[in-house]
């Protein structure tokens, strides 16, 4: 049987080239389907404009399969952010691309890790195929962009938090997601308390207010008239009744009553 650290070095020579982040994310999807009885291996990681365009050609002007209906600098390959794997059969040597259950258990892995698999694409599904694109096209790659440092930031802070759960014992991943769950009621209830208090604001603001700029001079026509005897503490209702008796004269210190 082979050790961790066998199995990783069959993967070593593809690992090379890649951006560091997604480096990082294809050595943890090793490690994480060793423990779980799979052994996989990296079959491709960067692959250069001009290994990418022989490969285009294969099945096309070169004998063998079509494999990719990606040229050169229209691949994640090109630009060391996605890899291809395998299974590693029980003789340490030959490799499986069967899509079966431990396939399928290492693709789920692998988007907790953040990859996006090429098997769930439209046209042309791509089983072995995984990739960190950090939201850049290829064309963008050919542009020379680069993703920025927070994006590379969240993807190692959402590895190093998959790999702190997987340290957890079953005991201790049942307390810390306990302690989520009230983290998270707590919040609703923080959310909830806060909206509550905006209401009774709001409320409070339409019942008891200071006279509006638009309302002054009904207000004071109001208080001239004897009908109220101080201008403050009404509420916006109040202000726009006294507005529209304004404007109809009913406020006119001189009007008949």
């Amino acid at each position: 049987m082979l050790t961790l650290d066998q199995l990783m070095g069959k993967s070593s020579a593809k690992l090379k080239g890649l951006h560091p982040a997604v480096l990082s994310a294809a050595q943890e999807l090793i490690k994480r389907s060793y423990r779980q009885g799979i052994n996989i291996i990296i079959t491709q990681g960067y692959r250069s404009i001009a290994e990418q365009n022989a490969l285009y050609e294969q099945g096309r002007s070169k004998p063998g399969n079509i494999v990719t209906n990606a040229k050169g600098g229209s691949s994640y390959h090109n630009f060391g952010v996605a890899i291809d794997f395998a299974i590693l059969q029980s003789d340490g040597k030959s490799v499986s691309w069967t899509v079966n259950a431990d396939w399928m258990k290492v693709v789920s892995m692998a988007k907790e890790l953040g990859f996006e698999w090429g098997g769930d694409w439209r046209s042309f599904k791509d089983y072995p195929h995984l990739q960190i694109t950090f939201d850049l096209t290829t064309a963008q790659y050919r542009a020379r962009k680069k993703p920025t440092a927070d994006q590379v930031r969240q993807v190692m802070e959402k590895l190093r938090e998959l790999e702190e759960e997987e340290a957890m014992t079953p005991e201790e991943k049942k307390e810390f997601q306990a302690l989520q769950a009230a983290v998270q009621e707590q919040a609703r209830l923080i959310e909830s308390f806060s909206q509550l208090s905006n209401r009774v604001k709001l409320v409070e603001e339409q019942l008891f207010t200071d006279v509006p700029e638009w309302a002054k001079e009904a207000v004071q026509s109001a208080v001239s008239a004897g009908l109220i005897n101080t201008p403050n503490g009404g509420s916006l209702t109040f202000y726009r009744l006294l507005a529209v008796m304004h404007r109809a004269g009913l406020l006119d210190a001189n009007s008949p009553s």
